[in-house]
């Protein structure tokens, strides 16, 4: 009997298989007492696991699929966390103390782990648990003896779609490599590690189907709609006909979307848009150049400080910056400052305790009450910004105080490197995020005293509708199309646009090709995302009249009831 579940689509595309079920290792683990002559014993096949899932980790670099930034990320952080006290010395305390087997103290130390994790408001960094809970069943299948990759089957024919309680990016960078088609799983988040894989893999894939693994049996034939978030398992012959049409038109698109590398992104009536990249780490400069994007838009910083013991200094910011300067020579670089706060920890500082850390003191609050580290970051970024077209962008705005205290922050840096006769581009462009309401109410201050403007939806969809996207409780109810959210980024972009000051798009509704008419007819000219949406988006815009999109959308903005405003978006 055919039947279709829902779930999260994170990596667009459709795949159709056959299903194989994926054992989770950690439902098998088992807790006994060993003798406290075992116990040197249990310490040492502990120590054997590390070193050999340290030495499979060494081996995913030299896969072909590793050559993508977010593949080196994910080892990265593997290889950090095989070392990282809290995690591995800890377990080895409880094997000491409890006498209990390595599998069960490793399990028991990541459960207080993930109990920490949950706790944290940032979705990326929550979403981050994961990345331990996978280290830890690649280390109980050693100890169980389980290979510590999926196996595959070959068959003829349809491909096979891979159907698991969760699935770590390891198990993923392996899967183009041996045919796989697509993976449906029970958990998993958007920004989890292994739906990023999936996307810069190109696999399609639905997560967060909560008992996929339970209700589809092996060898079911399946399609997996990576766009909606949608796996059909045991289609009927019409359905199965209709989705491998669908397919096929997908790759032809696909295709033709390489040839439109070179060409300048701008509408039928002659408008120039800038189509920029966001990324998390300097290598990621290589996927921006490689989809010939204008610049980057967004580069995250808060990557150089997360998972690390001690803080990055002045040198090695400066060569971070200046390595991604120098990798886009002629194009524009937005580095964004430290976005961090209580809910995104850091090793290298001491941590407050906050009732609501969403509320708290994050972003550029932080960075103001942490002057130390701030100035470090400011005398970085000044120094580099002599390798090419720097951009500052200031995260969080809420008040006019803020700025003018980051101006003053950045000009006694310029001043202590004058005095010490180090060089600096005086004139770089100053930004602010506008990712709040009040900042988005407050655009007509800003203008004032900021160069340019930098839209981030993300966060000004859940602050505005106080609606946590990654809780599923109310993710129904996380509405890129709401009117208010509509009306806040509209009257953003046109206050920008008659003031003169530059302004952008950075969250998810950039590079959501759903968006991309709509925010034209806004009056967005700049749009900043992951850069293997970029051409899609080109593709969009080479398809638009802006002028007509821009009376259309003022229509628009004059409705007040959702099913009307969606009915006219979808119609644009």
């Amino acid at each position: 009997m055919s039947f279709t579940i829902h779930g999260l689509p994170v990596s667009q595309g459709i795949a159709i298989g056959h299903a194989q079920l994926v054992s989770h290792a950690l439902l098998e683990v088992h807790h006994y007492v060993v003798t406290p002559r075992a116990v040197a014993k249990e310490l040492e096949r502990l120590n054997e696991a590390i070193a050999a899932v340290g030495a499979e980790l060494n081996l995913l670099r030299k896969a072909p699929s590793a050559t993508h930034s977010e593949v080196s990320v994910f080892i990265d952080l593997q290889q950090m966390l095989l070392q990282d006290p809290m995690l591995i010395d800890a377990a080895r305390e409880h094997i000491n103390t409890r006498r209990c087997n390595a599998e069960w103290a490793l399990v028991q130390q990541m459960d207080l782990l993930v109990e920490q994790f949950d706790t944290i408001d940032d979705p990326y960094l929550r979403e981050r648990k994961a990345d331990v809970v996978q280290l830890v069943e690649r280390l109980v299948k050693n100890l169980l003896g389980h290979p510590g990759y999926v196996p595959m089957r070959r068959r003829e024919g349809l491909g096979t779609i891979v159907v698991a309680h969760d699935l770590s990016p390891a198990d993923t960078i392996h899967f183009k490599d041996a045919q796989i088609a697509g993976f449906a799983t029970d958990v998993g988040g958007a920004t989890s590690h292994t739906a990023i894989v999936a996307r810069s893999l190109a696999l399609p894939a639905v997560v967060g189907l909560h008992h996929v693994r339970h209700v589809v049996n092996d060898d079911d034939i399946l399609i997996i709609d990576g766009t909606r978030g949608v796996v059909i398992v045991a289609p009927d012959s019409r359905v199965l006909e209709e989705y491998q049409l669908r397919k096929s038109q997908l790759e032809i698109e696909r295709s033709k979307l390489k040839r439109l590398r070179s060409a300048p992104a701008a509408t039928l009536d002659g408008e120039r848009i800038q189509l920029c990249a966001n990324i998390e780490l300097p290598r990621d400069t290589q996927a921006a150049k490689l989809n010939e994007a204008d610049g980057i838009g967004l580069f995250r910083t808060e990557f150089l400080f997360m998972g690390r013991d001690e803080l990055p200094d002045e040198d090695e910011q400066f060569e971070a910056y200046r390595s991604v300067l120098k990798g886009l020579p002629g194009r524009p670089v937005t580095i964004r400052t430290l976005d961090i706060g209580a809910d995104k920890a850091l090793r290298g500082m001491e941590t407050r305790c906050e009732a609501n850390p969403a509320l708290g003191l994050r972003a550029i609050r932080f960075s103001l009450a942490e002057p130390k580290m701030f100035r470090t970051q400011l005398r970085a970024l000044l120094r580099a910004s002599v390798y090419g077209q720097l951009k500052i962008l200031v995260p969080m705005l809420s008040t006019l105080t803020e700025i003018k205290q980051t101006l003053a922050a950045i000009e006694r840096a310029k001043t202590e490197l004058r005095a010490e006769k180090v060089k600096f581009a005086e004139a770089i462009p100053l930004g602010g995020m506008i990712e709040i309401p009040a900042a988005a109410l407050s655009v007509n201050l800003f203008v004032r005293y900021l160069q340019f403007l930098s839209i981030g939806t993300n966060d000004l969809i859940q602050y505005t509708l106080a609606i946590d996207r990654t809780d599923e409780a109310v993710t129904h109810l996380y509405d890129p199309w709401h009117p208010a959210i509509l009306l806040l980024v509209y009257r953003t972009i046109q206050a920008s646009v008659r003031a003169g000051v530059p302004v952008s798009v950075c969250g998810e509704m950039a590079g959501e090709t759903a968006n991309t008419r709509l925010l034209l007819g806004m009056g967005l000219r700049e749009f900043s995302m992951h850069p293997a949406q970029i051409l899609e988006v080109k593709q969009e815009i080479l398809r638009a009249d802006a002028a007509e999109l821009s009376a259309r959308v003022a229509k628009l903005m004059k409705l007040d009831d959702p099913e009307r405003v969606r009915d006219a978006i979808g119609r644009l």
